[in-house]
């Protein structure tokens, strides 16, 4: 996503907004082992709502990964 810096003297200037990504490991109990994501914040918090397992599940279904 793009936008506009704006200064003091309402000057603009283009700059890019990128998404708050960490790479981060993940212990799933059911599979026994470690699984390493890159993942946003709201990511994360889904991750610590929902619980692993359930959002690897809905990612393979939606087609984003394959387990």
């Amino acid at each position: 996503m793009v936008g506009n810096n704006v200064s003091h003297s309402n000057r603009k200037t283009k700059r890019k907004f990128y998404p708050n990504l960490f790479v981060k490991t993940f212990y799933v109990p059911e599979e026994d082992g470690y699984v390493t994501l890159k993942v946003s914040a709201a990511a994360i918090r889904n991750i610590d709502k929902k619980g692993i397992y359930a959002c690897l599940k809905d990612a393979e279904k939606s087609g984003l990964i394959k387990l």
